[in-house]
């Protein structure tokens, strides 16, 4: 009996060290996603994020960034969302391409793809976007949120992370051509902000899009415009890109099936809020009643959804008559 109960103290501790074990790596945190440049030309290459909220483990690197090699030198498409993770890629661009960044054109002033912006200057970019980002970039909710992000994204943003101003804002088309490479920007906005931009590479059909295209997640709405975004959607399929790079998700080289997701998604949203807004249906009430079955099992459905449904609500009543 003596030797029965002894076995049993045995394999229960063994059992519990087993499963300290077991508890103990599961709480060890996650080693950083590297900032890592992945080819999708010969000359255009692309960094993806995590599909994630912001947060200090992940280091703000929720978004992409891109960069086209040049002989006359290294054009970067957005700088990331830390200055940590921008020095992370310009040690890549100079392992990758061995010369130095002369351009980076801002797709959009939000903060997960801007907050990098100061090690590029620091390194003599030139730094591009369209003049409506002015408006954001010097609002109290920019420098609110950089002050939170001081504080819930440390020590990855902290009192040195600064806003950054474009050296050149634009308001149309623009080309630009670097020893032979042409590159175009071409405005997209008003749709995910004011101030959208795309990257074109035409020789190569590479289409730098920004936040106009999330890639297997669904999107962030927030107070854009949904109508205009759907239509900004109308014109990158017109540009015929072989290869879409978006501003989250993994690039598309079935770029019409990937834009008409997002664009699917936001019809989705106008149609049922819209109809709840004619209807004068509390938002609550109409939530709960549409069938959201498309698009649940996309990541950060729970994060976002909601809040994307409200915004839109409340747009689709101020454009009710």
């Amino acid at each position: 009996m003596a030797i029965r109960r002894f076995s049993c103290w045995v394999a229960l501790a063994l059992a519990l060290a087993l499963a300290l074990v077991a508890s103990a790596a599961v709480a060890q945190p996650a080693a950083p996603r590297p900032v890592v440049p992945q080819q999708v030309s010969p000359s255009a290459w692309y960094i993806e994020g995590e599909a994630a909220l912001g947060s200090t483990a992940n280091r703000n690197f929720i978004s992409n960034a891109g960069f086209i090699v040049t002989p006359a030198g290294v054009v970067v498409i957005d700088a990331l969302g830390s200055p940590q993770l921008a020095r992370e890629l310009l040690a890549e661009i100079r392992r990758v391409a061995g010369k130095p960044v002369t351009h980076v054109i801002v797709t959009h002033y939000h903060a997960d793809h801007i907050y990098g912006l100061q090690e590029f200057r620091r390194q003599g970019a030139k730094i591009i976007a369209h003049a409506a980002g002015r408006g954001y970039l010097h609002s109290d909710t920019a420098a609110s949120r950089l002050e939170v992000s001081r504080t819930d994204l440390a020590p990855w943003i902290d009192a040195a992370t600064q806003l950054v101003a474009a050296d050149q804002w634009i308001t149309g088309r623009t080309e630009l051509d670097l020893g032979g490479t042409r590159i175009v920007l071409q405005p997209v906005g008003t749709a995910h902000t004011p101030e959208d931009l795309v990257v074109l590479l035409p020789a190569e059909r590479v289409l730098f899009a920004g936040d106009i295209v999330f890639r297997g997640r669904i999107p962030f709405v927030g107070q854009a415009d949904s109508g205009q975004w759907i239509k900004a959607l109308d014109t990158l399929l017109a540009l015929d890109a072989a290869v879409v790079v978006p501003g989250h998700g993994p690039p598309s080289t079935s770029a019409r099936q990937d834009l008409e997701l997002t664009r699917d998604y936001l019809g989705f949203l106008r149609r049922a809020m819209g109809q709840a807004a004619r209807d004068m249906e509390p938002f609550d009430h109409a939530y709960a009643r549409t069938d959201w079955s498309r698009f649940e099992q996309l990541p950060l459905f729970r994060a976002a959804n909601r809040m994307n449904a409200y915004n839109t609500y409340l747009l689709m009543e101020r454009q009710t008559p």
